[in-house]
């Protein structure tokens, strides 16, 4: 293992990528048995009419991809995690925009189907990845030292000024 597959995994907490591939599934079977078995908590569906919801979801999804692609850009320029901290670009908004983009794709996903069960495990998730964050900005505090404290006192965490 390079050492940049070591620093990979310090950044990260342990089983970040089951968590985050293990979420979506249970928002979408979530999503789908309320929405299409039980309608239990969908009745905001018939007092908003399918084409807005299908409009908010994809200006929300095109957003989200936004986040994701150019945050990634920004942060997987050089293959791998840098050495050196990035603040520019949509890193000088918003701190993680690429968890806000995946929060926004349930967001999307939640104008679509309107059930409030996956409002309810959307609340849930967004603790999760904010848990995430917390856990990811110590280790970034311990490799960057000063230069982070400015930055997060100067950048937003979640919402991009």
């Amino acid at each position: 293992m390079s050492s940049n597959d070591n620093e990979k995994i310090r950044r990260e907490i342990k089983y970040s990528h089951l968590i985050q591939a293990g979420l979506p599934i249970t928002f979408i079977i979530i999503s789908l048995l309320d929405s299409y078995v039980f309608r239990i908590s969908v009745w905001l569906n018939d007092f908003v009419p399918f084409i807005i919801r299908i409009i908010l979801c994809v200006i929300t999804l095109g957003i989200a991809l936004i986040f994701i692609k150019l945050s990634h850009d920004a942060l997987f320029r050089h293959n791998g995690p840098s050495n050196t901290l990035i603040t520019a670009g949509i890193l000088g908004h918003v701190r993680n925009p690429m968890y806000l983009g995946v929060l926004l794709i349930y967001v999307a996903f939640l104008f679509l189907s309107i059930s409030l069960i996956c409002l309810g495990f959307f609340i849930v998730v967004t603790l999760i990845y904010n848990n995430m964050v917390n856990n990811e900005e110590k280790v970034l505090e311990e490799l960057f030292g000063e230069d982070w404290l400015t930055y997060k006192k100067t950048v937003p965490k979640w919402i991009p000024r």
